[in-house]
């Protein structure tokens, strides 16, 4: 059913139907904009400690911004709000999502459920096309006579309607961009659910499934219900921006009476408060299992992870309003919404202490996929705990749009979901390209981030607390805040060190493609079904559908004589 007869290069490899070539076009693209949004990163970085400085010729000062009406080399205030635009826009939209949700939801559904491919191949093929599409217009922007968006990742109007913005068509660009980046990841969850639903392998059960792959299935449930709900605000916004409508413009500026900018807020967050869940989800299932495979032992309270799953993606619908205590929301509203808020932090918390069960008294392997699956707990732990300030009110409103919030949803969003991604990446590389990283330089790419990770994002709640704006341009123009700006100067040392990193890590990824030791079919003796198959996988995965018999993490099961683990398709007492 799911197999291609006549296959040329064009159909093997560009226009794939074949979910792992689909897995890997997305992994290329996601990792290309990593480390664009990472570079866009080091420059803010810059500006916020060298503020009206020339660039450095090692960051591509003249050539970025020989033009800049500041100065050829120079950051001014309309380049850098571009640049803090961009820098989130990508990070969760063209790196974070398809790396984790496509590639590796691409990758590891159809393997790990057992079945040939996806539901809808031509479907998936479509759906990176249009991400591509998506990417092309983004970064079509950058050619405009007045660059690119610049109106925050959130684009709130008025800043990015023509009454309040920037001119020149930037933000127009970046809103069609990201509406056909939402229509991409709607079509992939779409095919995701349809195909866990419908084409699990015999004996493959609900609670037999992988929590990588409860993770994706959830996050697609995520994705149909709510990027429909941001592609009708994106769509309303795009009018106002091109057509001359006005949705969103209110008072004086507003010749038609009727249009509320608070609308835009409120259809955002209806969809961005889920959409942290739809990126972190995937990562928790991924450390849910890689702890299991590196501590040698069953995942502690494996239902209860997943039920708490399924808990935290029906309470992420009803969370949106903390991120609007400051708008004039109803004190009774806020009440209800800081009540519900702190409510979803309970499942949060149940399956972060099956973790540590998992970990208790394990046979602990420290490998690099462990390594970065065991630093999720920490930097997930941080970003969770400070984020019940946030959802408090009376802190709240003192730290809102201050550099505590970055910090916390740098925890929660970049560090977690980015080192989730990580441990992803270096686990099931060798089932993607039958070769092996380079081991010591994937330990050395993991302290490279992590020790610098935290002194950035830790000192930012730090600097938040102290009053610090998150969109100021130059700290030095306030006098409250000099006495931090040391603390600014350090944070962009060790941010530099943290894109270093990276770089190790790019290296890394690319000779092993082409370099790397040849894989064996289960270097990490893991019992899901993907592990099964040989490398190279064929189009159609399985020569004959598997049957499961098995949970997927059976470890040092007693009745499993001459080895400490078994595959689910294998029958314990045979």
């Amino acid at each position: 059913m799911h197999r291609q007869n006549k296959q040329t290069f064009w159909s093997k490899s560009i226009f794939s139907l074949d979910h792992k070539v689909i897995a890997k076009q997305f992994l290329f693209l996601g990792i290309f904009f990593l480390l664009f949004g990472g570079y866009l990163a080091m420059l803010m970085r810059w500006s916020l400690t060298h503020t009206m400085e020339q660039l450095p010729w090692w960051l591509l000062g003249d050539l970025l911004y020989q033009e800049s009406p500041v100065g050829s080399g120079i950051i001014g205030p309309d380049a850098y709000n571009q640049l803090f635009t961009m820098h989130g826009t990508i990070m969760i939209f063209w790196a974070i999502t398809p790396i984790l949700i496509g590639a590796f939801g691409n990758f590891l559904i159809p393997l790990q459920i057992g079945t040939g491919d996806m539901a809808f191949p031509k479907l998936n093929m479509i759906s990176f096309w249009t991400m591509f599409l998506a990417s092309i217009v983004l970064l079509a922007s950058y050619l405009l006579p007045q660059g690119t968006a610049a109106g925050g990742w959130t684009a709130y109007p008025p800043l990015s309607t023509p009454v309040g913005g920037i001119p020149g068509s930037g933000q127009a660009y970046w809103t069609l961009a990201l509406t056909l980046a939402g229509t991409s990841t709607l079509m992939g969850a779409i095919n995701y659910i349809t195909t866990i639903v419908r084409f699990r392998a015999p004996g493959m059960s609900y609670f037999r499934m992988p929590l990588t792959t409860w993770g994706l299935f959830l996050t697609s449930i995520l994705n149909a219900l709510f990027v429909p709900i941001i592609a009708a605000g994106l769509i309303i916004l795009l009018l106002d921006q091109v057509a001359g409508t006005q949705f969103l413009v209110a008072g004086q500026k507003a010749t038609i009476p009727g249009g509320d900018p608070l609308l835009y807020q409120h259809v955002f967050w209806i969809f961005g408060h889920p959409e942290v869940y739809i990126l972190i989800l995937p990562a928790w299932g991924v450390v849910s299992d890689l702890l299991s495979v590196f501590s040698r032992k069953p995942a502690y309270g494996y239902k209860m992870t997943a039920i708490c799953m399924c808990t935290v993606t029906a309470l992420s619908g009803l969370v949106w309003g903390h991120h609007m205590y400051t708008t004039g929301m109803s004190p009774l509203l806020g009440k209800a919404f800081m009540f519900l808020t702190l409510l979803i932090s309970i499942p949060s918390s149940i399956f972060f202490l099956n973790w540590l069960g998992t970990l208790w008294k394990g046979a602990l392997k420290f490998e690099v996929p462990m390594l970065f699956a065991m630093s999720v707990m920490w930097v997930f732990g941080l970003g969770g705990l400070t984020g019940l300030y946030n959802a408090t009110i009376t802190s709240d409103i003192y730290l809102h749009d201050t550099y505590f919030v970055v910090g916390h949803f740098h925890y929660t969003m970049a560090a977690s979901v980015m080192f989730g991604a990580f441990a992803a990446i270096y686990f099931w590389f060798p089932k993607i390209f039958g070769r092996e990283m380079n081991k010591k330089m994937g330990v050395v790419h993991f302290w490279t981030s992590f020790i610098p990770l935290n002194l950035v994002f830790f000192n930012m709640m730090v600097m938040g607390y102290a009053g610090h704006h998150r969109r100021i341009f130059d700290p030095s123009e306030f006098e409250f805040l000099k006495p931090i700006l040391g603390l600014n100067e350090f944070m962009t040392l060790a941010a530099f060190v943290l894109g270093i990193a990276q770089v190790l890590f790019t290296i890394n990824f690319f000779y092993s493609i082409f370099r790397g030791k040849i894989a064996t079919k289960n270097p990490w003796n893991a019992a899901t079904l993907e592990w099964t198959v040989s490398e190279p996988i064929p189009h159609g995965n399985f020569a004959i559908i598997p049957e499961v018999f098995n949970g997927p993490h059976e470890y040092s099961n007693p009745n499993v004589k001459g080895r400490d683990w078994i595959s689910q398709s294998e029958k314990i007492n045979s």
